[in-house]
């Protein structure tokens, strides 16, 4: 670890407490002169660092993206992540599957402050504001079958439901298969992709991508936006830091991940879905139908029930939801 980010490391966890600079050199094994240097390039970095000549350094509440921050945010039951944080990127998805293809292990997590180029499903592509969201996507190595799949980008929607819910004290919901909604609008974004090993036929590789509006105000989104897309702040300070969010959300996602039984999970899936009991249209093999959104399977799949009474059982790779009838 660098010396900028063991001196990170001991201010977060010191947070808002002043430590003064002999008690840093002593508890780290450095120089007051490499703290100081370090401390400078912190505040360089945009971090908020006070100093007092009595009391020390005091990290202040800063909402800068660090992987010093994300990993104090982890539970010690959430394995070790291999963390890359980076100003900008075109898209944190195209990071991990270069990642993927340059060996590198299971439960690498990339963030980005901004993504330059952002898409989500079928390419379509999502607003970006540095400063105010939050884009990773995380590398990992399961070696399951291809059914399995769809089951990860369910776990991902409950674990980020459940960390918004638990620090935001508002309830979210799921829009199937891979949006989170508050209040009626689009607020995060998943997208899960995998690679196959062709021996084995086997999922090899997967990455978890995601885009959430964090403190994105509403007037700050395009205009055709507002009506659709809010953040889980959007109009009040956020009362967490980004850093917090991500290991919350990481928290919850190898929790359910590792719990048993292993579909417990879908039933909180299903009661936090808006699409269920609702009249939805949707365009599959270039035919369009209308119907019922009656049930979620165990792998994730939207069952249907059309006019005639025949079922359509839709994988998110297939097709995409038109419109949900929210008044039905």
């Amino acid at each position: 670890m660098s010396t900028k980010s063991q001196v990170l490391t001991l201010l977060m966890k010191k947070k808002l407490t002043y430590i003064s600079g002999e008690e840093m050199a002593q508890q780290l094994s450095l120089s007051r002169t490499a703290i100081w240097k370090a401390i400078n390039e912190l505040r360089k970095e945009g971090h908020h660092i006070s100093s007092s000549r009595n009391k020390g350094y005091c990290y202040d509440n800063s909402d800068i993206l660090s992987a010093e921050g994300i990993r104090l945010a982890l539970d010690s039951k959430t394995p070790t992540l291999s963390i890359t944080v980076l100003n900008s990127s075109e898209s944190t998805m195209k990071d991990a599957k270069l990642a993927a293809m340059n060996g590198e292990p299971d439960n690498t997590l990339i963030v980005a402050d901004i993504q330059e180029a952002p898409k989500g499903r079928f390419g379509r592509p999502f607003f970006s504001k540095a400063g105010s969201g939050i884009y990773m996507s995380l590398l990992l190595r399961p070696n399951q079958n291809f059914e399995e799949m769809a089951q990860y980008t369910v776990i991902t929607a409950v674990a980020i439901a459940r960390a918004m819910d638990n620090f935001s004290k508002i309830q979210t919901e799921i829009k199937w298969v891979n949006d989170i909604y508050i209040n009626g609008k689009k607020v995060c974004g998943i997208l899960s992709e995998a690679m196959s090993d062709v021996e084995s036929g086997q999922i090899s590789t997967v990455i978890i991508g995601m885009g959430i509006n964090f403190s994105v105000k509403q007037d700050e989104f395009p205009e055709e936006l507002r009506k659709k897309a809010s953040s889980l702040f959007p109009d009040k300070d956020p009362t967490i830091t980004r850093n917090e969010l991500i290991g919350a959300i990481w928290n919850q996602f190898y929790n359910i991940l590792h719990q048993l039984p292993k579909q417990a999970f879908l039933e909180e899936y299903r009661q936090k879905s808006f699409v269920l009991g609702k009249t939805v249209s949707f365009t599959q093999a270039g035919i369009d139908y209308e119907g019922m959104a009656t049930s979620i399977t165990d792998h994730g799949e939207l069952v249907v029930t059309l006019n005639d009474q025949t079922e359509k059982v839709l994988s998110s790779g297939e097709i995409s939801l038109n419109r949900i009838n929210t008044t039905t």
